[in-house]
């Protein structure tokens, strides 16, 4: 599958391990080399404001897309293209319909809602876009464990489960993105 965009959900902090930082950067410029615009949400701090920048740095395409209620204070002003949505479902609808794939890097309930929504949408056959997470500094490590627990106890079917793709690194993730084949129509097929 040729990946044109990717929207990235991840903090608007940066976290207490500089590995984050550092990975949004090298996300950001990867991105930019590979020719891939990024969709993400809008803001210019904490990872997100640091994964535009790197990328804008490097010459790449970077979208914003921000609810309208908060864009004021934490929307970037150096995008070239910032959609400013009239609230949160608006903006991760428009997300969606940008990106080709989707990452999560490090983040709090935010980026654990969105990437659990586009893996919902996945499940019940409303896309087949990869998923995947850059597990930096083993931050998602838990989730995934919990994951694999839910699948255990009868809650999440294994062909579900397939669909999150897990890297610690970034080339590694991007090809696993690039070569996912989805293996089912929907939760019920």
């Amino acid at each position: 599958m040729a990946i044109k965009s990717i929207a990235i959900y991840c903090g608007s902090k940066s976290g207490e391990d500089e590995r984050f930082l550092c990975a949004a950067n090298a996300l950001g410029t990867m991105l930019a080399t590979k020719n891939i615009t990024i969709i993400y949400g809008g803001a210019e701090c904490g990872l997100m404001g640091a994964l535009a920048d790197s990328c804008i740095a490097a010459g790449g395409d970077v979208i914003g897309v921000i609810p309208d209620s908060i864009n004021n204070e934490v929307g970037h002003s150096g995008l070239e293209k910032l959609y400013i949505e009239k609230d949160m479902h608006a903006r991760k609808q428009k997300m969606f319909n940008l990106a080709d794939a989707f990452i999560a890097l490090p983040g709090g309930f935010g980026t654990f809602e969105e990437l659990f929504e586009v893996l919902t949408w996945g499940q019940l056959g409303f896309h087949t876009k990869p998923i995947g997470i850059l597990n930096v500094g083993e931050y998602f490590d838990g989730l995934v464990t919990f994951v694999n627990h839910c699948v255990g106890q009868g809650f999440i079917k294994q062909r579900h489960r397939d669909m999150l793709l897990v890297a610690d690194d970034i080339h590694d993730l991007l090809e696993k993105l690039s070569q996912y084949e989805p293996r089912f129509k929907g939760k019920w097929s």
